[in-house]
């Protein structure tokens, strides 16, 4: 799997950030995007819109995102007349979270706010406090909050894999969005130990997304304590449900599957196959020359080894979001129906 900070650089990082956050609630008619692209959401807050942000003023205002991108860099000052137009005729209250000097979202008034630093204090005692858990891989982008873990006392073997000690280890893959682009949630992680690779089953995720009541609060900061109170509601769960993903009877159900698709080959040509499952994933052709390089490589062409293969990708790409994206899509090639699989492994 892809390796980004030491866990206490984690812990670190987001206690630096957590300090340079606000979140206020106004009246989009009291919103001003400047010429020079700044947001205005009151006398006191003038921010830089980040990428996710200008993306949500888009979405929100209902402006084609490539003719939004299109202003952005050709007409900034079309761009703000746009904006500031829908702004003042929508009249709805919206969320924007700052940091530092940044606008990092436009949301919802019913924006449930769960931060990481929240989710890490309720997250690490429980693992920490088990002794058999170790944290493999975890970080924090500019999207989201990473942390996966696995049980050194959860393992099972692959029977006859063709790789040689190829044992499984149940984990947890804990994630959280502090800008609108997902849930909290909570899924199960396979780490393989033959070949270090890392894959997630979306399938039988736990999520809590982030919408609430809406704030009574107009054109005010929100407090930590009126945050920390919400956070901690949702937050109540995080333990049993971690638990249920390292489970002994939920990994021998995963094996099992893995088994089943050891047996089913892939017959027909190989490096169509490939272009095949990206195209049903979105893959990028990079993505899809890695998939067939590690797919070769390995000696196997079963069902299994395509899995193997989509996860061993992720560790080619640079980007920590993109290679967890691609950790899932190793596990929906498992979800594939029959008749979705055999066009792939038939491909001529």
């Amino acid at each position: 799997m892809k390796q980004g900070r030491s866990l206490v650089d984690l812990a670190k990082t987001v206690e630096q950030l957590a300090t340079q956050k606000v979140d206020l609630v106004a009246p989009t008619t009291l919103m001003q995007l400047t010429d020079s692209g700044k947001l205005i959401v009151n006398t006191e807050h003038v921010f830089e819109p980040s990428n996710a942000c200008h993306n949500q003023l888009a979405e929100r205002l209902n402006i084609p995102t490539k003719y939004y991108r299109a202003m952005q860099e050709q007409a900034p000052g079309l761009l703000a007349e746009n904006v500031n137009h829908w702004l003042q005729a929508k009249n709805e209250r919206r969320m924007v979270r700052g940091l530092g000097g940044v606008a990092r979202a436009f949301l919802s008034d019913r924006y449930h706010r769960i931060d990481n630093e929240h989710v890490l204090e309720t997250v690490l005692p429980v693992l920490l406090e088990a002794g058999d858990i170790q944290v493999q891989s975890c970080e924090v982008t500019e999207s989201r909050l990473y942390v996966k873990a696995t049980s050194k006392n959860v393992v099972v073997p692959v029977r006859e894999s063709r790789r040689v000690g190829d044992l499984v280890e149940a984990g947890v893959l804990i994630t959280n969005s502090e800008i609108g682009l997902g849930s909290l949630s909570i899924k199960p992680f396979l780490h393989f130990l033959a070949c270090t690779n890392g894959m997630v089953r979306d399938k039988l995720a736990f999520t809590k997304y982030h919408v609430g009541r809406k704030s009574d609060e107009l054109d005010l900061v929100l407090s930590d304590a009126t945050k920390s109170l919400e956070d901690r509601a949702t937050l109540a769960k995080v333990r049993d449900v971690i638990k249920a993903c390292m489970s002994m009877d939920l990994l021998n159900k995963e094996v099992e599957l893995y088994e089943a698709a050891q047996r089913q080959q892939i017959t027909g040509d190989v490096p169509k196959a490939v272009e095949l499952l990206g195209e049903t994933m979105q893959l990028s052709q990079p993505e899809r020359s890695s998939i067939l390089r590690h797919l070769i490589t390995g000696g196997d062409l079963s069902r299994y080894a395509m899995m193997n293969a989509v996860t061993r990708a992720a560790q080619d790409i640079e980007s920590y979001d993109r290679a967890t994206e691609l950790e899932a899509l190793g596990g929906r090639v498992l979800d594939l129906n029959q008749k979705e699989w055999n066009r792939i492994a038939e491909a001529a």
